[in-house]
């Protein structure tokens, strides 16, 4: 059905400005951002297709140009304005977190991280270096493994905070089987770390464990 035979108050924009976005649907959204369909298909019938033709949101928003841009009704101009609306959420996310003190607030912490890494398909290791007011000095990706381990050397965490004069660190690595459930693995790393820090009186807050759409924080779980 062509968007113009939808009654006015319930067309995807429309919904949006009087209730908000968060009663959209994925394929509403999507609709809004693509604008306009193709030949047959109206903008929430193009969404819906092509929600179904890459298996999800998710891999929708993490597909290359290439295999993007081979869908009828997108191209590179689209693959652009994806991307640029992806970066200006981590954006977002990193402007918001630099402005508070990041340990009062791990549910913002995680959800910025999560951002950052739950898509990736290998392990990445990360840590966010905070001044001593727990402020956000950067945010750094250190180690990549294969795809269900990464190799994690303390003495470079401790440098690297050391070289940006952190006073804490939060630690934080995905699991691309999509389960946050830390491993012993991830627990014994956690307490190196954390040990190796404490000789130059630098604090390991946190570690967060990165999974598809969960995520896990060792300090909540008592487990640091």
């Amino acid at each position: 059905m062509a968007i113009a035979h939808i009654e006015k108050a319930e067309r995807p924009r429309e919904k949006l400005l009087s209730r908000g976005a968060k009663i959209l649907s994925n394929a509403e959204l999507l609709a809004i951002f693509l604008r306009t369909g193709v030949s047959g298909l109206s903008a929430i019938d193009l969404a819906s297709a092509l929600l179904r033709r890459f298996g999800g949101l998710t891999p929708l928003l993490n597909a290359d140009q290439q295999t993007f841009c081979t869908m009828k009704g997108l191209g590179p101009v689209k693959y652009a304005q994806l991307q640029a609306s992806l970066e200006l959420t981590r954006r977002y996310l990193e402007e918001q977190l630099e402005a508070k003190d990041i340990f009062t607030d791990p549910k913002q912490v995680g959800d910025y991280l999560a951002v950052q890494m739950r898509d990736y398909d290998r392990e990445v290791f990360s840590i966010l270096l905070l001044d001593s007011q727990h402020q956000l000095l950067g945010y750094h990706e250190l180690f990549q493994g294969t795809i269900d381990s990464t190799s994690i050397y303390p003495r470079e965490v401790v440098k690297l905070a050391l070289q940006k004069n952190a006073a804490a660190v939060i630690a934080a690595h995905n699991h691309p089987s999509g389960s946050a459930m830390p491993s012993q693995a991830d627990i014994a790393i956690t307490k190196r770390l954390k040990s190796a820090l404490k000789l130059l009186d630098i604090r390991l807050l946190d570690h967060f464990i990165i999974g598809r759409g969960h995520i896990t924080s060792l300090a909540e779980q008592g487990k640091m």
